[in-house]
This record gives structure tokens, C-alpha cells and sequence, in this order.
């Protein structure tokens, strides 16, 4: 039941990347999508039985892989800081052109055939 939320997240992420015509709503799009990809990964990297790797009293050897969570770590930080870069460069196409939809912009920005 999990998986099919999470598919579902990522694929209203894929699609709105891919039909909305806003730019705004195209980095909303991709950050839920990013959001699926490492729920995924969490969840398919989380099992039962396991012990987070900290220092405590139990002597069992049974830890979980801490290479993962360093994995989804850097990956949440290299996706907020490509979201950041994308939102600079949002700020940037609407200090030149009135609107964020796609097509104005193409239209604004293409140049004149002679």
C-alpha cells in the first residue's frame, strides 16, 4: 500500500514536470517528484530487525547500512540546492518577461525570422 502512494507521488511529480506551463509549478512538480524517488529509497532501503548504528549499550551486531542514509542525505542537499538555482534563475526569466508560462516566454525570447 505504501509503494503505490509513493508511485503515485512520483508520477503527479512527473506529470505536472511535464504538462504544466508554469515555471513555478514545474519546480513544485519536480521537488514532489524528488520527494517520491527518496521515500523509494528509504523505503525499499528500510528492514525490520535492524538498529540505527549509534553508540548504545546493546551488544547485538544486527546495525543498518549507514551507506543509504548518507546516500538520501547528500541527495536531499544537492536537490535543494539545484531547486535554489532553478528558483534564481526563475527570478531572473521574471525581471525580463511579465509572465512564467513556458510558451510567452518562448514567444517573447524567439528571434524574429527576416
Amino acid at each position: 500500500m505504501l509503494e503505490a502512494f509513493i508511485f503515485a507521488t512520483i508520477l503527479s511529480g512527473f506529470f505536472g514536470l511535464v504538462f504544466k506551463e508554469n515555471l513555478m509549478m514545474k519546480i513544485i512538480s519536480m521537488d514532489v517528484m524528488s520527494t517520491g524517488v527518496i521515500a523509494y529509497y528509504v523505503l525499499i532501503s528500510s528492514r525490520n530487525g535492524l538498529f540505527t548504528p549509534i553508540f548504545s549499550d546493546n551488544t547485538t551486531n544486527n546495525y543498518a547500512d549507514p551507506v543509504p542514509q548518507a546516500v538520501i542525505l547528500t541527495a536531499i542537499v544537492i536537490g535543494l540546492s539545484i531547486q535554489a538555482l532553478m528558483l534564481v534563475g526563475v527570478m531572473k526569466l521574471a525581471q525580463n518577461n511579465p509572465t512564467l508560462e513556458t510558451k510567452e516566454i518562448e514567444k517573447n525570447n524567439t528571434p524574429m525570422k527576416s
